[in-house]
Formats: structure tokens, C-alpha cells, sequence
């Protein structure tokens, strides 16, 4: 990539003249950035996941709290009543008829994942990409594979398809409801999707690996993303280097034991099932 070239030469240029060597050139920069406005650059989790793969689908976290925490972002609903967007600080309720809808200020959530999002870096990608050559494009775009980072991607779409889980009345494990959870396609179609990268070993607390949603341009449709192939696209990109974690404090989640390995579960309730 042309900025990341720009950036060696300079870095290099550097190193000439201060006679630094290139690792300690890059670990100062990277001191430099992670001081800079620490206090708005973490990702707030408002409960584990383990607690929502394993069923606890009620909190008492309103949307109101949410923003407090951020701008950006993603979710759901009490009774996994569909799939959030949190995107400029308007929330978006995406139900399984793939519709979006207004949010109440105190609609509740059992899981959410914001951060005030400001990116460190955007590029404009004009070739076509499936979601897997997307998802390898942004891993070479990513400095570390163990940080935290949101994923804001803005554009024209070919394709995009997307699925929404229904409300539950009901605590069923979240890979048996994702089963059964409608899908829907969507063609030449502009939107944007939020999301993030989190590193394996969060994956008690955070979806790890990318896990984003979207949102038509017009506000009216969307969902959790499955698969897509873009036009012509701008990815930005936020490091975050903290993470918030809200602990509940509902019945179920202090009498629940998170004793059992959720990775199966957590892979089939997020990929493509086609």
C-alpha cells in the first residue's frame, strides 16, 4: 500500500539521520499515539459474550447508557430482538425481517460493543472483493493481530448478504436460534458496515476475529454481515488500545457458570451457513 511505503521511506530517512534504529523509531511513535486522547480511545463492552452465547438474552444496560460510551458500533436487543448499529451516534434496530427501526432511549441490550470512533487511517479500494479477499485485505491493513481495532467500511455494493436473528421468548443457546435465523441478499446497494477486529484470546468477552454489521445508505435495511462483493469501497480504521467490560449484575448472569469452551458454538452462530 502507498501510504504504508511513504510512511518506511520516512521512517528510514529517520533512522539516517538520528542514527535511531527503525524498531526504536516505531516504538516511539507507537508510545506517542497510544497517549494521545486515552481516555476516548477504548472499545466499551457492556457484557461478556460468553453470557449471550449461553442464552442470558436480558439486561438491564439501556441504549441511553450505551452512548455514553460511544458513537459507533454494534449489538443487539433484549430477546436478541435483532441486530444493532451504532453508527454517528444514531442507534439502528435491525428485527429479522431485515427492516431497520427507531431505538428508544431506554430500549435495553444485553450485549453492545461501542467506542467514540475517530480513525487513524482510510483508504479508498476501487477493485472488486468477496467478503474473504475483504477480510484478507483488512488483515494487511492491521499493524497486530493482538489489538483492538474498529472497522468502519462506507460504499457501493454488488452484493451483500445478511442475516438478523428473531426475538426470543425463550433462553435458548445462541447457536441453536442462529439455525434458524432468515437471511436476506441485497443487490447494488450502498451502506456502510461497523464492526471490529478483537484478538482470539477475548473471545469470553468479544466475537473475535471481524465482526461487523450493516446498514444501508438509506437507513432502511441491514443486519449481522455474512458475505458481500464490494464496488468500489473506503475502509477506516480505529486503534483501540483499552478494553471497558460491564459485568451485569441481573440473577441470571450471577447464578450462570461459564464453564464450557463456546468456540464451536460462537463459529457456527457467526458464519454463512450457504
Amino acid at each position: 500500500m502507498q501510504v504504508a511505503t511513504d510512511l518506511l521511506n520516512r521512517l528510514e530517512l529517520r533512522s539516517r539521520a538520528t542514527g535511531e534504529s527503525l524498531d526504536d523509531l516505531v516504538n516511539h511513535l507507537l508510545r506517542l499515539g497510544l497517549a494521545t486522547q486515552q481516555d476516548k480511545r477504548a472499545l466499551y463492552v457492556s457484557a461478556p459474550v460468553n453470557a449471550l452465547i449461553e442464552g442470558i438474552y436480558q439486561e438491564d444496560t439501556r441504549i441511553s447508557d450505551i452512548l455514553e460510551h460511544g458513537d459507533f458500533g454494534l449489538g443487539t436487543f433484549n430477546d436478541l430482538d435483532g441486530e444493532m448499529v451504532v453508527l454517528e451516534g444514531q442507534v439502528h434496530q435491525l428485527r429479522a425481517d431485515g427492516q431497520a427501526y427507531p431505538v428508544a432511549a431506554d430500549a435495553k441490550t444485553p450485549y453492545a460493543c461501542v467506542n467514540f470512533f475517530t480513525p487513524d487511517s482510510d483508504e479508498v479500494i476501487e477493485q472488486s472483493l468477496d467478503f474473504t479477499e475483504l477480510t484478507h485485505l483488512l488483515e494487511r491493513m492491521i499493524p497486530s493481530d493482538n489489538m483492538i481495532y474498529a472497522v468502519r467500511i462506507d460504499g457501493d455494493f454488488e452484493r451483500i448478504k445478511t442475516r438478523s436473528v428473531p426475538r426470543q421468548d425463550s433462553y435458548r443457546p445462541l447457536v441453536e436460534v442462529a439455525r434458524e435465523q432468515p437471511e436476506f441478499e441485497y443487490r447494488d446497494i450502498r451502506g456502510t458496515m461497523t464492526g471490529y477486529w478483537t484478538p482470539s484470546f477475548m473471545e469470553a468477552l468479544t466475537v473475535p476475529g471481524y465482526h461487523l454489521h450493516f446498514l444501508s445508505e438509506d437507513r432502511q435495511r441491514g443486519g449481522h454481515l455474512l458475505g458481500c462483493q464490494t464496488r468500489q469501497i473506503r475502509i477506516a480504521i480505529q486503534h483501540l488500545p483499552r478494553l471497558e467490560v460491564g459485568l451485569p449484575v441481573s440473577l441470571d448472569y450471577l447464578t450462570a457458570t461459564f464453564t464450557r469452551d463456546l468456540s464451536a458454538d460462537l463459529e457456527e452462530a457467526e458464519q454463512d451457513r450457504a
